[in-house]
């Protein structure tokens, strides 16, 4: 992963197709104004809506700096998505170090939140997603980011039951961050606010998941 330089933090351009990388303070704060633009743009008037030139009215820059940086749309497409990717790839990093050091009391509803506050928090995402406006690329990264959250979910799993899950561990990671995926593109593809019921049932459903998931552990360690 590429590491921006003078931050020692990876930049949202950082596996982007990119023409330069921001070297300067300067340029750096372009290119957020930049993404961040493309961002509330996606949020609020739709992918369609959509143009280089919208992006540099919406930033406040001249068309011609954003050419500086990406080559074309998707390629400032590719950088934001990287950027929404990269928010989710930190959630599981944080929660499998906070259940790990035994933080944790509630796992599942931790997780829906955590997960519940970055949809709702990045509207221009699930734009981007509900409608698979995703090049190759951001596609197969996408697959990427989902296998790295549920590796983090299996690491956790294996963790609480004291043994080591195996095929089922890996299996049921899976399961869980391809429903919760399901259940939270549904909950938040709407303008209007989400129920926080419908967040309650995701809840219950993959805490009576996990129950079972604990007691088949257990009885596997018995055997």
């Amino acid at each position: 992963m590429t590491v921006v330089p003078e931050t020692g933090t990876p930049g949202p351009e950082a596996t982007a197709r990119v023409r330069r990388r921001p070297q300067q303070a300067r340029s750096r704060a372009r290119v957020e104004a930049i993404l961040g633009a493309a961002d509330r743009i996606l949020s609020d008037e739709g992918f369609e809506a959509l143009t280089m030139r919208r992006i540099a009215e919406a930033a406040g820059v001249p068309v011609g700096s954003i050419y500086q940086f990406y080559p074309d749309k998707s390629a400032v497409v590719d950088a934001l998505g990287q950027r929404y990717l990269g928010a989710f790839e930190a959630a599981i990093d944080e929660l499998v170090a906070r259940a790990l050091a035994g933080e944790l009391a509630d796992l599942v509803g931790t997780m829906v939140d955590v997960y519940a506050e970055l949809f709702r928090s990045q509207r221009g995402g699930m734009t981007l997603w509900a409608g698979r406006h995703l090049s190759p690329e951001l596609a197969r990264a996408d697959e990427a980011s989902n296998a790295l959250i549920a590796d983090g979910l299996r690491r956790i799993m294996e963790h609480l039951t004291g043994a080591p899950g195996g095929e089922r561990a890996r299996r049921a990671s899976r399961v869980v961050v391809w429903a919760a995926n399901a259940v939270l593109h549904e909950v938040y593809k709407g303008d209007g606010e989400p129920d926080p019921e419908t967040l309650d049932e995701l809840k219950h459903m993959l805490n009576a998941y996990w129950g079972d998931l604990r007691g088949r552990s257990r009885g596997d360690a018995e055997e």
